[in-house]
Order: structure tokens, then C-alpha cells, then sequence
């Protein structure tokens, strides 16, 4: 509780002034209805003929009480956001159906872990790529991370039939970089997922890659994938589904200069628990800032003791009118 006014309630001394000054005046004066209160001599009587002034006295308190404006007042604070712009680049090329993270595929791995490092960014706007032979843009920059991690949810190798099979690494930077040039947040970054070499697309990958330095945008490339032969699944018209294992070629070299043209980083991450690491990781390099502002909202309550004012000031002048008024 506090008052909008607190110095009114210096004003509270005038009812002991107010109450001795009663006392004085009423020595010579007696106030009742009926003469036989005469007869009662002392002590009660000198005490009943005090009620109407009492009355009137707590109207008075009651008065200054909510003059002062006593309130209650609630705190609450307001998160600023200096939020980052980034988009998610990820490689949809059939080499992810590698099943190297088994029980799952690269796909559903790099899935998972892309739309955890979504929701983690609070203030930030995250916007989704996908690239084979050529690039897609499946969900703008926004706000809403329920919208992204949804889209990502749905992502499968059915959009290959539209994509077409490859890995365009190039394409993949080049349209996460459109998507990003006219962005005015104060960073902007890609992530760059990819588990192949560039062997398809028009525009070559260290060439998206100054394009992306150029607009002050910087590039984390993840490898993704262990070297090696994978277990890769094949269906066989006679055996049905099966795994046979093959090599994938894996062009860690060309991430890490992609890394250090936009002044980002490069990660490999060959397994689960390595890909969590490496966003974890890109959650540190790139935080997001926060910025808290508290403020208080206050909520009248004078209401109360004006209402008592009313109600003692009623009493006091019914009583004096009634049953302690002035003899005659």
C-alpha cells in the first residue's frame, strides 16, 4: 500500500486537535434527548456525550485517508528484444537418408535439433531453406516459432520431386542470403546445414559467400555426416527395404572458407549428441540481447475510506440530530 499524496496525512492531526477541543467545549454543555440522562450523574453520561464528536472525528481521518489516495501498486516488467534476423539453410539431397545417427536418418536428426535451436531464440526471426539441385524458400522470416517448427516437422524427401536430386550448396546460401539482404536487424545469420559437396546449381558456394559478407551477414556452415561408408536404404524389388552401405563425399573444406569469408564459424557434427553441441554452441556465439524495463501499475483504493467517511460523518449528525441533540 502506498499514497499518491502522502504529505495529506499530516493533516491526521487535526483529529486529536479536533477530538481536545470537543472535550473543552462540552464541559459547560450537556447534549441529550431525554433530561432523566441528568440524573445518572458522572461517568457514563460524560463518556455517551462524546459519540457524535468521535463519529465526526473518524469521518475526518477517514476524510484525509482518501485525500492522500492510497493505493495498491503492481510491478511489471517489460523484456526489450534487440533481435537477431536468422535463416536456416538445410540440405533435403538424398544423401540424407543416410542412417549413420541410427535409429534415424540425417534428416530427422537435423530436424529435430533445427527446431530446438528455433524455439530457443526468444525475440529473434527465423526463416527456413531448403536446398537439393535448387533451393526453396519454405517459411520466411517470422516471429512465430510455432509456424516454423511445424514447417520443419513436415519437411521429407517427397519435395525432391519438385527440388530435384543434388546438393546446389551454392543456391542453398544464395537464396537464404536474398532472403536476409534487406533485413535491417542489427545481425543477420545463416545456418548452413549440409552433409555433401557442391556438384550442382549456378552460383558457386564461395561466391554466395562474399554476396553474404557484402550484406554483413554471417554464415555458420555444419557439416553433417561421418566419413566413410553409411548405411544408406535401398529398396529392392526383390528383397523389399534394405540398407547397403556407401560412400558420401564430404566437403568440409569449402564450409570452413564459407565460414571465414562472413566471419562465422564451421562445425562438423557426426552424430546426435555433436549437431546439439554445435547449436548450443551458435546459441552462445550469437545471443540474443535482452533489454528489461520495470514499471508499476497502480490501483486506486480510496474508494473505501471515502465511503467510510460518508457512513461515520451520516451516524454523527443522525445521532446529534436524535438521540444527543441540544436540550432546548
Amino acid at each position: 500500500m502506498s499514497f499518491a499524496y502522502p504529505w495529506v496525512l499530516a493533516l491526521l492531526a487535526l483529529v486529536p486537535l479536533y477530538l481536545a477541543w470537543e472535550v473543552l467545549r462540552r464541559r459547560a454543555t450537556l447534549r441529550y434527548s431525554d433530561i432523566s440522562f441528568t440524573r445518572r450523574g458522572g461517568g457514563v453520561g460524560r463518556w455517551l456525550r462524546m459519540v457524535p464528536p468521535v463519529l465526526f472525528a473518524l469521518a475526518l481521518a477517514a476524510m484525509v485517508v482518501a485525500l492522500a489516495r492510497p493505493r495498491l501498486g503492481r510491478q511489471f516488467e517489460e523484456i526489450e528484444t534487440r533481435g537477431i534476423d536468422i535463416m536456416l539453410s538445410l540440405d533435403l539431397s538424398g544423401s540424407m537418408q543416410a542412417e549413420d545417427f541410427a535409429p534415424r536418418n540425417r534428416l530427422e536428426v537435423a530436424k529435430t535439433r533445427a527446431r530446438e535451436f528455433a524455439e530457443r531464440r526468444v525475440g529473434d526471426r527465423v526463416g527456413l531453406v531448403v536446398f537439393a539441385a535448387s533451393a526453396l524458400t519454405q517459411c520466411p522470416l517470422t516471429h512465430d516459432k510455432n509456424i516454423v517448427s511445424e514447417i520443419i516437422n513436415r519437411l521429407d524427401f517427397d519435395l525432391l520431386d519438385i527440388l530435384d536430386d543434388g546438393t546446389a550448396i551454392g543456391v542453398g546460401l544464395g537464396t537464404a542470403v536474398a532472403r536476409l539482404r534487406d533485413s535491417e536487424a542489427k545481425e543477420k545469420v545463416v545456418i548452413l546445414l549440409t552433409d555433401g559437396v557442391n556438384n550442382t546449381g549456378d552460383i558457386d558456394p564461395l561466391t554466395a559467400a562474399r554476396t553474404a559478407a557484402s550484406f554483413g551477414i554471417k554464415v555458420y556452415a555444419i557439416g553433417i555426416g561421418t566419413t566413410g561408408p553409411v548405411p544408406f536404404p535401398v529398396r529392392d524389388p526383390v528383397f523389399g527395404r534394405r540398407r547397403v552401405r556407401i560412400e558420401i563425399d564430404f566437403d568440409m573444406p569449402t564450409l570452413h572458407e564459407i565460414a571465414e569469408i562472413t566471419g562465422g564459424r564451421a562445425f562438423l557434427a557426426s552424430d546426435d549428441a555433436a549437431l546439439a553441441r554445435v547449436y548450443e554452441e551458435i546459441d552462445r556465439l550469437q545471443p540474443t540481447e535482452f533489454k528489461a524495463r520495470r514499471h508499476t501499475v497502480y490501483y486506486e483504493r480510496a474508494g473505501l475510506p471515502m465511503l467510510l467517511a460518508l457512513v461515520f460523518g451520516f451516524a454523527g449528525v443522525l445521532l446529534s440530530a436524535t438521540v444527543f441533540r441540544r436540550l432546548p
